[in-house]
């Protein structure tokens, strides 16, 4: 049975897929939009710190206003209505929803966020990339334990890579390489939110024109949210994150074989089973010819000549060797598509992407020389970017993960370009989620010396 007809016969049953939501942002919002049309699946409640933005992305997103009118949970559970509150504790505690959707964007806040939908026995699908690279395999497992789903949200490209991987495997490709397209340049690597705006060609009218968010549009143009999300994929899929972090080939939609397979083969990748990033632009800001930066991409290895002949006869895109191809999906709809998240997790009990190992790790990484006494202001900020690098390496230094380096201050100094590790910071706050990341690593440890 496919997902829409299983819906559809708990639909029928007078048994909705229930839900609940926390965070009413730009994805939350794309969540939201596409729901009131799911017939079988209700949004319980959405909770956001801000109520009032909650509404209104609601009705900016087409819900009338009587339906998101439900004073309480139960009242909503009672009408088939949506209730608008403050507390994500409440969603997590209320028996009758079935699964959360995480989707704050905040890394200590979806980290307790997640613990406590577990805890209240939902299944989680985590759309905080930014926690879930941070914390992710610690709480897949302690989702699992309890025969819950924690789960990436679809739509989102981690989540889709992760899809295009376990494709290519199941039909018995070698797979080399997976990745998504971004627009990067080198020079982006010590963008500001004083500087972001230029990367995109916006005057400091159009700017004051739109509900623009500096940090966050920094995180992608510095580098840090591929790190992120390439870290996410590569502890959902086994895959590696180069040693010295992604290297943002600049690749189109026909090199993609030729880019992403082996140097020693004449491709760019050190060696097979890595992630890295399709850049759009060359170094030197040309646009690059078919570029993916909106999509997502494997490539993998006949592992024979029949397969390979194939290869060319039915129109793969290939490598000069023949050897190597490509599958992509050109575009990637964000909180459009995270309904095949809730409802494979809920009536599957399947993840869409799972953080299954501690693989790799998005360390903060100093964008210029930081002295002792600063305070780190964390993802898209003035002061660090996130590299993507193998967990053991991160685990060798005592890496700090770009998720903890919000608000923490500095004790030693770092050198432009130098990992920042726990050693060089005094964290004073957030001791719980420093303590589960801190169980995490030694878990890890543990493993890795066979123990």
């Amino acid at each position: 049975m496919n997902l829409y007809t299983m819906l559809a016969a708990r639909a029928a049953a007078g048994r909705p897929v229930r839900v609940g939501l926390i965070g009413a942002g730009k994805f939350g919002s794309m969540i939201l939009s596409q729901a009131q049309h799911i017939q079988g699946m209700h949004i319980v409640g959405v909770a956001d710190l801000d109520t009032a933005k909650a509404r209104a992305s609601l009705a900016r997103v087409g819900w009338p206003a009587d339906r998101y009118s439900a004073p309480t949970l139960g009242e909503a559970l009672k009408t088939g209505k949506t209730c608008v509150l403050d507390s994500a504790a409440a969603l997590a505690e209320c028996e009758e929803i079935e699964c959360i959707v995480e989707a704050t964007g905040h890394p200590i806040a979806g980290v307790r966020h997640a613990l406590a939908a577990i805890d209240g026995d939902k299944h989680v699908i985590m759309v905080n990339v930014e926690a879930d690279c941070m914390c992710g395999p610690l709480l897949a497992a302690k989702a699992k334990a309890k025969n819950l789903v924690y789960s990436m949200a679809y739509g989102d490209q981690p989540a889709i890579i992760c899809e295009l991987v376990d494709w290519a495997r199941a039909c018995g490709f070698e797979l080399t390489s997976a990745g998504k397209g971004m627009n990067f340049e080198p020079r982006y690597r010590y963008s500001t939110p004083d500087t972001v705006w230029g990367f995109f060609g916006w005057t400091e009218e159009e700017v004051a024109k739109g509900d623009f968010n500096p940090k966050m549009y920094n995180s992608f143009t510095d580098g840090t949210k591929a790190a992120i999300e390439m870290v996410a994929v590569a502890n959902g899929t086994g895959l590696d994150c180069p040693d010295d972090g992604l290297a943002f080939p600049p690749a189109g939609l026909h090199d993609l074989a030729k880019v992403f397979r082996p140097v020693s083969d004449g491709g760019r990748l050190p060696r097979a089973g890595l992630v890295d990033i399709a850049a759009s632009q060359e170094p030197d800001g040309r646009e690059v010819l078919n570029n993916i930066r909106y999509g997502v991409f494997v490539t993998f290895k006949a592992p024979n000549e029949y397969t390979k002949a194939c290869f060319k006869q039915y129109g793969l895109l290939i490598d000069p060797s023949g050897n190597y191809g490509s599958m992509w999906r050109p575009f990637h709809m964000i909180g459009l598509e995270t309904a095949i998240s809730i409802l494979s997790a809920v009536l599957r009990n399947e993840p869409t992407g799972c953080s299954k190992e501690f693989r790799g790790d998005a360390v903060a990484t100093a964008k210029r020389d930081l002295k002792p006494g600063e305070i780190l202001d964390g993802e898209g900020g003035y002061a660090v970017w996130a590299n993507a690098i193998p967990a053991r390496k991160s685990l060798a230094v005592g890496g700090l993960p770009i998720g903890l380096a919000q608000n923490v201050k500095l004790i030693r100094p770092v050198a432009r370009d130098a990992i920042v590790t726990f050693d060089d910071v005094i964290i004073e706050r957030d001791l719980d989620v420093l303590a589960l990341r801190k169980e995490m690593e030694a878990s890890a440890c543990a493993q890795m010396s066979g123990k």
